[in-house]
């Protein structure tokens, strides 16, 4: 165990004490990634990496998978420990992005905004069953109920699909999802194809209101070290790769993002740090990435 993440310090640790095991989140993965020892340091010790706690995104899933890694997802919360879904390492590459099929021990259900059961590909709440799901918040009898259906199943809050075969893609969480001109729009989606824009480092998006629509995209970027983007740059990439209801309005940059101790994005923080300009605000002006 090391007493602080360093993505330098785990790669020398790998390396060093063989390592054949690890756990993180998808910021950790992606500043490995990043390092500029990454691509000679000898991870051939490695036999599984697992990732947790947010989606992963396809950019990161890439970099693991081309150096031979088995990059495996899974998905669970504290109300439903040790875990809801597991990806196995033999479907890593043909399941890439998969947070897997529920445990033995657990049952799960994917369901619409009326609580009908989600047909393969259809976005829906994760509802789970099973004796690892807690009873209740102790001494919080409203929030419990809050957190189950009328017939015993915890609401998670996050989002996913599922295929033909039953693996479940984590999409986002229900809160952080905003509804523009009608359409539900998740930000780990957008998040996902900005980070495909190769001066991005990290990126967050969030739902903003607007006069017309209700609600657009405000997204809030870092970029790598040395490289140059504008707004209109980031969002023609967009253009293309997502619906236009998906792309942003807006792009703000800074040099980092808030996050929690874990290393997850706080949404909340990332809109109170950089809210969204008026329509009648100058664009963004060009940001050079800052030095680590």
């Amino acid at each position: 165990l090391l007493e602080a993440f360093d993505p330098g310090t785990v790669l020398d640790v790998v390396e060093r004490r063989r390592v054949t095991y690890m756990f993180g989140v998808p910021t950790m993965y992606d500043a490995m990634a990043a390092h500029p020892r990454w691509e000679t340091a000898d991870l051939s010790s490695l036999r599984s990496v697992s990732c947790g706690g947010a989606p992963v995104p396809a950019r990161t899933i890439e970099r693991y998978l081309a150096r031979g890694l088995a990059f495996s997802q899974g998905y669970g919360m504290t109300e439903a420990s040790p875990g809801v879904l597991f990806l196995d390492r033999e479907q890593t590459s043909a399941k890439a992005g998969s947070a897997g099929v529920p445990h033995f021990f657990t049952d799960t259900r994917v369901v619409l905004a009326d609580g009908s059961p989600a047909g393969p590909g259809q976005r829906g709440e994760v509802l789970v069953q099973g004796p690892n799901v807690m009873s209740g918040y102790w001494g919080r009898p409203e929030d419990t109920a809050a957190a189950f259906t009328g017939d015993g199943w915890l609401r998670t809050g996050d989002v996913a699909r599922t295929d033909a075969e039953g693996y479940a893609y984590i999409v986002d969480r229900v809160k952080d999802m905003f509804v523009s001109g009608g359409e539900n729009v998740y930000p780990a989606e957008v998040e996902d194809a900005l980070l495909s824009h190769p001066a991005v480092r990290e990126c967050a998006v969030v739902g903003v209101p607007d006069a017309i629509w209700g609600e657009v995209g405000h997204a809030v970027v870092v970029l790598e070290a040395g490289r140059r983007a504008d707004g209109p740059d980031i969002l023609a990439h967009l253009r293309g790769r997502l619906a236009k209801y998906k792309i942003p309005k807006t792009v703000a940059f800074t040099d980092d993002l808030p996050r929690t101790a874990s290393g997850k994005i706080i949404k909340r923080a990332v809109r109170q740090a950089h809210p969204a300009p008026s329509p009648e605000a100058t664009p963004p002006t060009p940001w050079k990435g800052s030095t680590p």
